[in-house]
């Protein structure tokens, strides 16, 4: 956008911005002043979230935490399943499709089966069902809830982009922001993710003083680590070597593709980019595009690479077999550039434990 477009925009958003701001920035008073409730369960709660809209890698966090605390407790994951078809609360099973609970939820229950996934609008009705279940789980992780404030979290897990961070962007419509970053005060951790794994100590510097950090807050970075490429529909694993001479065509409904973009570039020998929208349901008329564009393309070695959020729409679609034998997705997860995660965890585990006992004490 040219300078006179930009400052057109900035004149026409700004009293749209401002208006949000005030009505998120009442809202909030009222919830600290108790005018607003805020329920409290005497199951832990463990909420991931973060201020800005979309694309800091809440499920690969989401993930990392269910991974490490499962060892020790019956973990159950809650989300409001974005974008599914159904209603009301559901409780997730290995057979939920993405249109029943949500892509998230989905791969959070395949890839973690002893996990407790049940999806629900009311973060508050799911806790209540949890929790009177013959199955009641030890801890809650509630996601994408740091604006819920109708529950009462034990632990606020705050999460922001290094490219991006809150502090840097302006409320809604003006920029991503759903609230003011100054309720960034409400979490105890707050994680900078997708960082430069060669971030330095000076860089770090600037983000923590930028940040403005509570005594009673802690700060971690992390990186996104990508790990072997896998098919959609199919149990193999294989090598990333295998596809250096291959073509590959990137299909995306995330709402920030442009690092596993720059990823693929350094994995297949030539890349096309096929983007949709966060969290897209694709349709026909959307497999017959990419199937067209596939099978035109004459490269002796091609493929179709998906992220492994796409992947649980996809495995739900009726597909031709050459698009299902030729897709793969590439999973993520978080890397500590401190390798301070055994604090993080550590830290977790002595406080949901503690409380746990007050509770059942009082």
């Amino acid at each position: 956008m040219n300078k006179p477009g930009k400052l057109a925009s900035f004149f026409l958003l700004s009293p749209l911005s401002l208006l949000y701001g005030s009505i998120t920035g009442i809202r909030n008073t009222l919830f600290n002043l108790k005018i607003l409730p805020s329920q409290e369960f005497n199951t832990p709660i463990i909420c991931i979230g973060n201020i800005a809209v979309g694309g800091t890698g809440k499920t690969p966090h989401s993930e990392y935490i269910i991974k490490e605390l499962e060892k020790d407790f019956k973990i159950a994951y809650v989300s409001r399943g974005y974008k599914r078809k159904t209603r009301g609360f559901q409780l997730a099973s290995l057979d939920s499709t993405s249109r029943e609970i949500g892509d998230e939820a989905r791969q959070i229950k395949q890839k973690y089966p002893n996990t407790i996934v049940a999806v629900d609008g009311n973060r508050r009705r799911a806790i209540n069902k949890l929790e009177k279940s013959a199955n009641a789980p030890d801890i809650i992780i509630l996601d994408d809830a740091f604006q819920h404030r109708y529950v009462k979290a034990d632990i606020n897990i705050l999460l922001t982009d290094e490219e991006k961070p809150f502090y840097e962007d302006n409320i809604m419509p003006l920029g991503r922001l759903r609230e003011y970053s100054s309720s960034k005060n409400r979490a105890n951790i707050i994680i900078v993710t997708k960082c430069n794994p060669q971030i330095t100590p000076i860089e770090k510097r600037i983000i923590l003083n930028n940040l403005g950090l509570k005594p009673y807050q802690s700060l971690y970075f992390t990186t996104m680590k990508y790990g072997d490429i896998k098919p959609v529909f199919s149990k193999e694993v294989s090598s990333i070597e295998s596809f250096s001479q291959y073509t590959s065509y990137i299909v995306t409904g995330i709402a920030k593709p442009k690092p596993l973009l720059e990823r693929c570039k350094k994995l297949f020998k030539k890349t096309h980019h096929i983007s949709f929208p966060d969290h897209h349901n694709f349709t026909k008329n959307d497999i017959k595009n990419i199937q067209d564009k596939f099978v035109s393309d004459s490269s002796q070695h091609k493929c179709i690479l998906t992220t492994e959020k796409d992947a649980m729409r996809l495995q739900g679609m009726d597909l031709p077999e050459e698009i299902k034998k030729s897709m793969y997705y590439i999973p993520i997860e978080p890397s500590f550039i401190d390798n301070n995660e055994e604090k993080l965890i550590k830290w977790i585990k002595e406080y949901v434990t503690k409380n746990k006992e007050m509770r059942i004490l009082y």
